[in-house]
């Protein structure tokens, strides 16, 4: 089995290479990225595209599966490009996809698809999926699924949603991705925030990135699997599991006050992320995962504790791993790449 991954440097391309990697039916695997990795996996072929540019179709030719991760986080100050990769760049990948007759178009949707939903019950994958009108990545994750409908009729397409997804060689990336350069890493540590100041809706799902990389792997090579699978881990991380895990007291505070904070620091370049971000932690739903259970056979190996805590001690460690994006040196010297903070290209 050929299997083509976009945007296999990052976190989640990362480890899903890693699963494919290990599945013994997997005999190639064509890793397609804007910066070639020293990192040489088992079986895997780097090559240099661009999912905006590149002819794509000569590299999914032959393909039994593609796995499209290719997103964009940051520049979030500069819409149009991430646009360009988020929006047209996964449809020139679905289009090269069907042209190119592959057997197999895996598609990294996103918990960000779903419309505004409840926190004390879970959804499975019928609830809407308009998105958050406020946050660019849901927009993006919204109008991307709608492009892929329309080769359902062709391929074979599934769309993995995950929760947020966590692990420590991808520390530095996600720091500088969302928090940006002034959080100083010794101070990432549960222990040293006394108080924890959360909205009681900011209700969170997480899951292990290599735990997704293995549901990505399993709708890769499985034949039957088609349509839409929710991706999480438990426990919930609520306000109260937050605290516990972070060895913090909880303090209830109102929800214009943290986005209010998040678009004042954003809009005075203090950190890389708008409050679209505190708006789709605040209103999407929680994920029923029964679907990835039971018929994908998925199973994550990590509890979301697990994966939080390894995440913030990558952090506090400075870790990474040796691709292009997820390299702790990213950011350069001093950091001096992070500014200004969301001014930066900064994905796969």
């Amino acid at each position: 089995m050929r299997v083509v991954v976009t945007g296999a440097t990052g976190n989640v391309g990362t480890s899903v290479v890693t699963a494919l990697g290990a599945d013994p039916a997997v005999e190639e695997i064509v890793g397609l990225a804007r910066r070639l990795p020293r990192w040489r996996p088992p079986r895997t072929r780097w090559v240099q595209a661009d999912v905006v540019t590149s002819d794509l179709e000569p590299h999914f030719a032959g393909a039994d599966a593609v796995i499209h991760l290719a997103w964009l986080i940051q520049p979030s100050r500069d819409e149009e490009a991430l646009l360009a990769v988020n929006v047209d760049g996964s449809r020139r990948v679905f289009e090269a996809a069907a042209r190119a007759g592959v057997g197999a178009l895996v598609h990294a949707s996103s918990i960000g698809v779903y419309s505004p939903g409840p926190k004390d019950r879970r959804v499975d994958e019928s609830w809407p999926r308009e998105g958050i009108a406020t946050s660019f990545y849901s927009r993006h994750k919204a109008e991307a699924e709608r492009s892929l409908d329309r080769f359902e009729d062709e391929l074979r397409v599934v769309r993995l949603r995950p929760a947020l997804i966590f692990k420590r060689e991808a520390a530095s990336e996600i720091r500088r991705l969302f928090v940006g350069p002034l959080l100083p890493s010794p101070l990432v540590r549960p222990g040293l925030i006394p108080l924890l100041p959360l909205p009681e809706r900011l209700v969170l799902q997480a899951v292990h990135s290599l735990d997704v990389g293995d549901a990505y792997r399993l709708a890769a090579t499985s034949p039957d699997a088609r349509g839409a699978y929710n991706i999480a881990a438990e426990p919930v991380l609520d306000p109260r599991e937050l605290a516990r895990l972070l060895g913090a007291r909880r303090v209830s505070v109102p929800q214009g006050a943290v986005r209010g904070a998040a678009a004042l620091s954003w809009r005075a370049r203090l950190q890389p992320s708008p409050e679209g971000w505190v708006d789709m932690g605040l209103q999407v739903p929680l994920l029923d995962t029964t679907r990835a259970r039971t018929q994908l056979g998925w199973e994550p190996t990590r509890d979301a504790g697990e994966a939080l805590l390894e995440l913030l001690d990558g952090m506090r460690r400075r870790d990474g791993f040796d691709t292009p994006p997820l390299h702790p040196r990213a950011g350069g010297r001093l950091r001096v790449n992070e500014w200004p903070p969301g001014g930066a290209r900064g994905a796969p």
